[in-house]
């Protein structure tokens, strides 16, 4: 993860980046940029989430600038609202689920720092995905647990995602 130079808040919420990037407390943070099985798993579990939005009472967003704090602004690789989501151009309001799909030049420490900090600003699930082995595991206020048989199944709630059912659609 590179970082940038000093900018205001403001220039940060008025510019487009390709690809995006994160900014915390005035500096631009690079996110690493997913290869192709990153990218298939993405859109795979974008697809497979909205295709069961009515049944869930949910919505997705793939890569969403969220608000987690004071000036300091991070992206999901997905993430999934309750209905009503937010109709902020930049959400405040916490997802019930922020999914991060490791790309190969991750580092796994940061990743795990991104999670208890949107944990913190008050995520409730926060599902770390390896997308070659379709490893993956769930991090909640309450602690970390691994995901069997590579299915998801959220706690208190109707939302299960098989991830071999996701890459076979």
């Amino acid at each position: 993860m590179s970082v940038g130079t000093l900018i205001s808040l403001e220039e940060y919420l008025h510019t487009s980046y390709s690809p995006d990037q994160e900014y915390c407390d005035g500096v631009l943070v690079e996110r690493n940029v997913g290869d192709n099985p990153h990218s298939d798993l993405q859109g795979g579990l974008v697809t497979y989430l909205r295709q069961r939005s009515k049944e869930w009472n949910t919505k997705a967003y793939p890569e969403l600038r969220i608000r987690v704090r004071e000036k300091r602004y991070r992206l999901s690789d997905v993430c999934v609202y309750t209905l009503p989501a937010p109709e902020e151009r930049f959400p405040s309001q916490m997802p019930l689920l922020w999914i991060e799909i490791l790309s190969p030049d991750d580092k796994i420490v940061d990743v795990w720092k991104k999670a208890s900090e949107v944990i913190e600003a008050g995520v409730q699930n926060v599902w770390i995905i390896n997308p070659t082995t379709l490893d993956s595991e769930l991090r909640t206020s309450a602690g970390i647990s691994d995901v069997p048989n590579k299915t998801l199944r959220l706690p208190d709630s109707p939302i299960v995602i098989p991830l071999l059912d996701v890459m076979a659609e």
